[in-house]
């Protein structure tokens, strides 16, 4: 009966964000509970296990998960040291195993370590050997390093963005780690880095130019000798000296066909790199419109992305909220933001009660100065709720909902992923219902907000995940390199991997 092993280490981070991560930002499972908690939810494990499941002769050895509450700032040392000993423990104390599947991200980083991921395949391949097939399902917005192709034998991306993917993601690399074990398949993997870092419209796979790419792509993977393939457009905000864009091709046992397929995505892709940027106003020109649009006649999305907790943004940006008090909007507002102190006086306060906060910029204090306001506490919770999107368990800490004048304000302990609506709806507030709702994510699936909301506007505010990437200030990625340089050039050059 071959022995799969499971193990999950994933988060992305924003090294602009200065407040770290730490390690009470996972959510820590072992054993059981990682297959237990994953056959609830449609993710990259839980698509695993599905293919898994069906197979009578195969045997899971789940170990261990460190999967991020939300995306957050650089992962202190401590924390690094601690999830990666816990990591590799599990592998140590496994019994013999046939293949593993590794459900990672691409885009961690730690103070003292800039390739998380890399690091933990490479010490895998230590305690394993160089011959257990390894295969790890990986996000598009991961950065994908040489380390991490030279210690795994295949790896698969994500095909769609706003991700929608994720649990076809994990069938698919189940199904190819099946066909590594059996001994059926001798992969072969191509890569092509790319100068570009890119963000904005262009990029949603179902309307957007990206979307072609990744249709090469999946015509390439699903050919007689293709086994995954993708793309990689990176974190812009996890500025490490692997961060680009990149093209990857994995077929069976042909390097020719791998590197040629990678060069004509790679190509697809820079022949539209310029349309990949999102056209942003300021914070004054939003404020403006939503003036000149009055109220009453539906809900406008203010899409705050240099904020986007999924991104790795502190989540404490006050900046939106700040320009509409100044602008004196009248409308009713709707929007997130983390501030433990202020929940903690609501807590203390009780519901009902008038209590005088300051909010904002606790965490990212350079960017944002406490904005004082006065409020009546309405809603109190623990912030334990699931997504809207795929029913994964999330945990915001204490919260509470505040009202101040037209302002509705959610307030979180921690930051949490914004990118559906089951933040707000689990705290009682319907976006529908607002003439106004702040959005810190950059995109969402379309019925998230798109498709009802009467304007989506994108807004150039300070924050640590800024669509206005030069504004971030980057120091270790490659250069040059789009948008950061002018006049950047694109020559394919192809590297291939091959395991054994």
């Amino acid at each position: 009966m071959p022995r799969i092993l499971i193990a999950e280490c994933k988060q992305e981070v924003s090294t602009f964000n200065p407040h770290l991560s730490g390690y009470a930002d996972f959510g820590i499972r072992r054993g059981a509970d990682i297959t237990d908690y994953h056959r609830t939810v449609r993710n990259e494990i839980g698509g695993a296990l599905s293919v898994f499941d069906a197979e009578p002769d195969v045997e899971i050895v789940p170990t261990y998960s460190a999967f991020f509450i939300t995306s957050g700032g650089t992962l202190a040392k401590d924390a690094w040291h601690r999830i990666a000993s816990e990591f590799l423990d599990g592998i140590r104390n496994a019994p013999p195993v046939d293949a593993v599947y590794f459900c990672m991200h691409g885009a961690m980083c730690s103070e003292d370590e800039i390739d998380p991921e890399g690091w933990l395949l490479a010490e895998t391949r230590k305690i394993l050997g160089e011959e257990i097939p390894i295969v790890v399902s990986l996000d598009l917005h991961g950065i994908l390093t040489d380390r991490m192709v030279e210690h795994s034998d295949a790896i698969v991306a994500y095909h769609t963005y706003p991700h929608v993917d994720f649990f076809e993601t994990g069938q698919r690399a189940a199904r190819l780690l099946l066909r590594i074990a059996s001994g059926a398949v001798q992969p072969v993997t191509a890569k092509v880095a790319i100068p570009a870092l890119v963000r904005g419209d262009e990029l949603i796979t179902a309307t957007g130019r990206f979307g072609e790419s990744i249709s090469i792509a999946q015509v390439a993977e699903s050919s007689p000798r293709g086994l995954s393939a993708g793309m990689f457009i990176g974190n812009p905000f996890t500025d490490v000296p692997s961060l680009q864009t990149y093209s990857f091709v994995v077929t069976d046992d042909d390097p020719e066909l791998a590197a040629s397929e990678a060069i004509v995505i790679a190509e697809s892709f820079w022949a539209n790199h310029e349309h990949m940027r999102v056209p942003l106003v300021s914070l004054d020109e939003m404020a403006q419109q939503l003036i000149v649009a009055g109220i009453g006649a539906g809900t406008i999305a203010l899409v705050d992305a240099a904020d986007a907790t999924s991104s790795g943004a502190s989540g404490d940006s006050n900046a939106v909220l700040r320009k509409l008090i100044e602008a004196n909007y009248t409308g009713r507002v709707l929007l997130p933001i983390v501030d433990a102190p202020t929940v903690a006086v609501a807590f203390a306060a009780g519901v009902g009660a008038t209590v005088e906060v300051t909010v904002g910029g606790t965490l990212d204090p350079a960017r944002f100065c406490p904005l004082p306001i006065i409020a009546k506490v309405r809603q109190l919770s623990d912030g334990r709720f699931r997504s809207e999107s795929f029913g994964e368990e999330w945990l915001a800490g204490p919260t509470a909902v505040l009202e101040s004048e037209n302002f509705t304000l959610v307030v979180s302990s921690h930051a949490v992923n914004l990118y559906d609506r089951s933040f707000y709806f689990s705290n009682g507030q319907n976006p529908k219902n607002f003439d106004a709702v702040v959005v810190k994510s950059p995109h969402c699936q379309h019925h998230m907000y798109a498709d009802w909301c009467r304007q989506m506007i994108h807004i150039d505010a300070p924050g640590s995940s800024s669509a206005n990437l030069p504004y971030l200030g980057h120091t270790r990625c490659p250069r040059p390199i789009f948008p950061l340089d002018e006049d950047v050039e694109f020559v394919p050059q192809v590297k291939l991997f091959r395991r054994l």
